[in-house]
């Protein structure tokens, strides 16, 4: 694989992270409204990979983290949060919260754990994604920062 370039997403990209998340069966029907700081790897102009951040105040909502199927196992998913991480504490973000279905076992590789969807802040909880577009199946985490 070459070089593969970390950046933060453009207007430019919005098309290609849509298709992405698409691909990889995660919402993004709230992007615009929501507003989130979105993360790219890109190799030449094409987008291998995506995550964001929706900060919420002290926390914020990790979601979004998609990797091309023949990116897999390449590591890019951790360098995605590890980035994601490093702009949250930058920013005084204390927690970080995620809904997953199915990728609990990488998150907790990351340092997540599980938690009650009760106990998530209820900035978290006030979230589209919170709220409808992730199912009650959905496995919450946090992490403090």
């Amino acid at each position: 694989m070459s070089t593969v370039e970390l950046r933060t997403a453009t207007e430019v990209d919005a098309e290609s992270i849509r298709a992405l998340l698409e691909q990889c069966g995660l919402p993004s029907i709230d992007l615009a409204a929501a507003r989130p700081e979105l993360v790219v790897a890109c190799q030449g102009a094409q987008v291998v990979a995506t995550g964001a951040l929706q900060h919420l105040g002290g926390v914020a909502l990790l979601r979004s983290i998609a990797v091309a199927p023949t990116y897999r196992n390449s590591r890019l998913g951790r360098i995605l949060v590890t980035e994601l991480e490093r702009r949250a504490r930058a920013a005084g973000v204390k927690e970080i919260v995620l809904l997953t279905q199915t990728a609990a076992r990488f998150f907790q590789q990351q340092g997540y754990c599980t938690i009650d969807r009760n106990d998530v802040p209820q900035a978290v909880q006030a979230t589209e994604e919170f709220r409808s577009l992730c199912p009650d199946s959905a496995i919450c985490m946090s992490k403090p920062l």
